[in-house]
């Protein structure tokens, strides 16, 4: 790669970066008035009717799950981790959950200070000022030194990372060694045997939502398993919980939609309201398999 390649490509990270930071700066706020302080999917029963006040208890459910699929909700508390990272953190909803429940010390990271200074805010509202931390920082070159967290977390942020290579490197070099590595996250469908790239209708859709959501490109679940292979990480597991989060979006979409998602999304700004313009979008990728909703969990060696 050039030089001006390289510089090319830090200039577009650099935008990249700057959008999402200003998107959740924008946006945080109205989320957190109408949804709560989890920035993230709900998990549901397949096919289930779902009430709206359902949607807060379900975004928890999504935390107990991803531990349980990661075989972290031991009974004993010798097992529990200790020190746990929540990389992507949002308004810090995961690192007070995990911090109350493992009675672990937590730092999340983020790239827009609005969410680090109200994560902050919550956190004291709540008397865990002495257990749980956030600040802004890079994702892709985190401030930590290698293997300080026993649990690191990522909970729907590896779709803004440019760089999947550089982000699972940076989350394997600062998990301790027998810690757990949790991602949750969105992907495009694995390709077939036969193909080498998604269907051009597939890509155009995809775009579409990157445009709007300050995503970079798209990577599937096999990637990321053959990632974290490549680092000879141990007991990796995936799976596909889409099925699992079918009512999230269409319940977003209703919300938007009443007097209180209207005005506030008016206030709120243009970027967030060009993401809420993409909702329709990510529902018809779920729908057409081209969206997969997507945990891969794994472990370093001790």
């Amino acid at each position: 790669m050039s030089v001006e390649q390289k510089a090319a490509g830090k200039e577009e990270e650099g935008k990249l970066q700057k959008g999402i930071a200003e998107f959740y700066d924008e946006s945080s706020g109205i989320w957190e008035n109408i949804w709560g302080d989890h920035m993230h999917h709900g998990f549901y029963d397949p096919d289930s009717t779902v009430s709206v006040s359902d949607h807060r208890a379900a975004q928890i459910r999504m935390i107990q799950e991803s531990l349980r699929f990661a075989s972290l909700l031991s009974e004993n508390p010798s097992k529990w981790p200790k020190s746990i990272v929540d990389v992507g953190c949002g308004i810090g909803g995961s690192s007070r959950y995990l911090a109350k429940k493992f009675g672990a010390t937590s730092v999340g990271i983020t790239l827009s200070p609005v969410q680090a200074q109200r994560a902050n805010s919550l956190a004291a509202a709540q008397g865990l000022a002495d257990k749980v931390s956030f600040e802004v920082a890079d994702a892709l070159k985190q401030p930590f030194p290698d293997g300080k967290f026993d649990l690191v977390w990522s909970m729907e942020s590896g779709e803004h990372m440019p760089d999947k290579a550089k982000f699972v490197g940076e989350l394997a070099r600062v998990a301790a060694p027998g810690g757990t590595i949790i991602i949750v996250t969105w992907c495009h469908r694995d390709l077939g045997p036969d193909e080498q790239s998604l269907l051009p209708w597939e890509q155009d859709l995809l775009k579409k939502i990157c445009d709007s959501y300050y995503l970079p490109a798209w990577c599937s679940t096999s990637d990321y398993v053959k990632l974290l292979e490549s680092l000879s990480l141990q007991d990796i597991k995936s799976a596909d919980w889409s099925p699992f989060v079918a009512p999230f979006w269409p319940a977003v979409i209703r919300t938007a939609l009443t007097w209180n998602g209207l005005t506030s999304l008016l206030r709120s700004g243009l970027k967030t309201i060009k993401g809420a313009s993409a909702m329709p979008l990510m529902i018809k990728g779920y729908k057409k398999d081209l969206i997969k909703f997507s945990i891969i969990t794994c472990r370093k060696p001790e």
